[in-house]
């Protein structure tokens, strides 16, 4: 019993030792060596290197900071609760997961209420298209106001705009004061006066929907401008429109073809009246031509006068001694003298 158990221990020494020489080989008895690695990079390059890329990754993943372009303002948010103050353009830190910005813009935007198919719809321009404001005029017949309403987010209460109103202040408060206002103003024509009264209202809805937005608390918006782009009236009202004018442009033509025959008639009568004038101012000058004439007439004039006349007459009986002369009485009349040549004068003295 004990030899078995010998033999039994001896055996077990035996594969252990067989196994050491296994393990072992050629190395000269030492064993296996396992690499060691060195966890400590405080001394090395490779410790700085690893250390810069950990703190890049970091950064990336939690975002310490945030960007403000220019015509936008940054909304921070603490724990939920937003800022009094609007952040300006520029790069900003913030706290992870403490904090956040949410960015608004600034700039200048449009809503256009159109009468078309795709109104409602938006685009990264700031443009907004929605629906033409259908009203009722003064007798309640429907009308509808297409319009441009230009504003933007007033960047020195941006922060308590956000606050009081949410992100969709826009909806809040531009789009139904505008609808309000153009409801009113509307309302108190008659559709036949609405294309008539076009400047006055386009006016009266830019001031009004300007003071009303203005009068809110802290003024959350600035309005640029309000274009008045058309209005639409119903086919009866504008047929009855059309007709009007038809009428008043006849009107019209018949009044221009009066004041036409009224300035022909003028341009006659001012020219008779020249003419007349010009008889009458003629018949004066000769009048006192005559006048005149009588008055420095003389006994001593006439009779040099008839001195003239006689010795004309005696150069005409050189050329022709035919002639018969007949002597005028008194002699107060030039002498006539006839040439008895001519057969024409014969007859004439013949009779």
């Amino acid at each position: 019993m004990a030899s078995d158990m010998n033999d039994y221990f001896n055996k077990k020494k035996n594969e252990s030792s067989n196994f050491d020489r296994k393990s072992t080989g050629n190395s000269g008895g030492s064993g296996p060596q396992i690499p060691k690695v060195d966890f400590n990079f405080s001394g090395g390059k490779n410790g700085v290197i690893i250390f810069v890329i950990a703190v890049v990754i970091l950064l990336l993943l939690a975002r310490p900071f945030t960007i403000i372009q220019e015509g936008e303002r940054g909304i921070l948010s603490t724990n939920g609760k937003y800022s009094s103050q609007a952040l300006l353009p520029g790069l900003h830190f913030i706290i992870p997961v403490i904090q956040r910005v949410y960015i608004v813009d600034t700039k200048v935007r449009i809503i256009n209420y159109a009468s078309i198919t795709d109104a409602g719809t938006s685009n990264a321009n700031g443009v907004v298209v929605k629906p033409a404001i259908t009203v009722l005029d003064k007798r309640g017949l429907p009308v509808s106001i297409e319009l441009t309403v230009q504003y933007r987010l007033n960047s020195q209460y941006a922060a308590q705009t956000v606050s009081n109103w949410g992100f969709s202040w826009e909806d809040k408060i531009i789009n139904p004061v505008v609808r309000d206002i153009v409801r009113n103003i509307i309302g108190k024509y008659d559709a036949e006066m609405l294309p008539q009264m076009r400047n006055a209202i386009a006016t009266e809805i830019e001031l009004e929907i300007r003071k009303s937005i203005e009068s809110k608390e802290n003024s959350p918006a600035t309005l640029e401008s309000v274009q008045l782009r058309e209005i639409l009236l119903p086919a009866k009202v504008k047929e009855q429109i059309e007709n009007v004018q038809i009428a008043k442009q006849q009107v019209q033509k018949a009044e221009q073809e009066v004041e036409k025959a009224k300035q022909v008639a003028e341009k006659a009568r001012i020219e008779a009246k020249g003419i007349a004038d010009a008889v009458t101012i003629e018949a004066d000058a000769k009048a006192k031509a005559n006048t005149l004439i009588a008055k420095s007439l003389t006994n001593q004039l006439i009779q040099l006068e008839q001195v003239h006349v006689q010795g004309k007459f005696n150069e005409a009986l050189k050329e022709n001694k035919d002639a018969k002369i007949f002597l005028t009485p008194g002699g107060s009349t030039p002498n006539i003298w006839v040439d008895m040549k001519d057969p024409k004068q014969m007859t004439s003295v013949n009779k």
